[in-house]
């Protein structure tokens, strides 16, 4: 079996790309991240036909936001499906109601603490209280793990902080905004390679466009994987 740590976003458009990205993969990667992109172009019947036909570990990034009975009704439904990890906004009271939906299926629950593209100005936009970035993504972390949150979502940056709580012991991390060295940063403000998101405390890290718009995609999961097990293994 491949390598789980690397998680492949497939921000393609519609699930017929995604499928056909992921047939140029093959079995260099086991775990796909389907975002809220391509949810209207078929992206849970991509989930569901990545998982019951081809294998493979599914990550679906929604990050939930609703009242807590709206998101325990949502995230029961997406439950039934089988997938592995889903994205929901890192309020205790959504992580509560996701955790209540996703009960009796295995189905983990992520937490968002605060977006890789964002930045102070953006939180000061968004009324979100004052104080260092890093700090409030700690401070989200600690709080949506306590509130019952599987894991969290965080960028390269923080996740050496969050491994260090007290409430991480046994939890996932989950870090986007990897860039291969020498890739382009794209539209991420908070980034770090494969191999140092990892020794960082990073469970998985997502990395999307640097494979799937490389010229040859199977290439370039290869060296991230690679460059992962240049590491010791846990």
């Amino acid at each position: 079996m491949s390598d789980d740590r690397l998680i492949v976003a497939l921000d393609v458009p519609n699930a017929l790309q995604g499928l056909a990205m992921a047939e140029r993969l093959g079995d260099a990667v086991s775990f796909y991240k389907i975002g809220l992109g391509m949810l209207t172009g078929g992206g849970l019947a991509l989930a569901n036909e990545l998982k019951q036909d081809h294998g493979k570990r599914i990550f679906l990034d929604m990050k939930l936001f609703d009242i807590g009975n709206t998101v325990e009704n949502a995230v029961r439904g997406l439950a039934q499906f089988d997938l592995d990890f889903l994205t929901v906004h890192g309020d205790p009271h959504v992580v509560r109601a996701a955790k209540e939906g996703a009960s009796s299926k295995d189905l983990k629950i992520l937490a968002v603490t605060i977006l890789t593209s964002l930045n102070r100005d953006d939180l000061d936009a968004s009324l979100l209280k004052e104080g260092d970035v890093q700090k409030l993504v700690v401070e989200r972390a600690a709080k949506a793990l306590e509130a019952g949150a599987d894991g969290v979502i965080a960028s390269p940056q923080e996740a050496a902080l969050i491994r260090a709580l007290p409430e991480a012991e046994g939890r996932l991390i989950v870090t986007p905004g990897v860039r291969p060295a020498g890739a382009a940063l794209g539209d991420q403000k908070r980034v770090a390679t494969p191999a140092s998101a990892i020794s960082d405390g990073a469970d998985h890290i997502v990395v999307g466009r640097p494979i799937y718009q490389a010229q040859d995609p199977k290439a370039a999961a290869e060296a991230v994987l690679a460059e992962l097990n240049s590491l010791t293994h846990h």
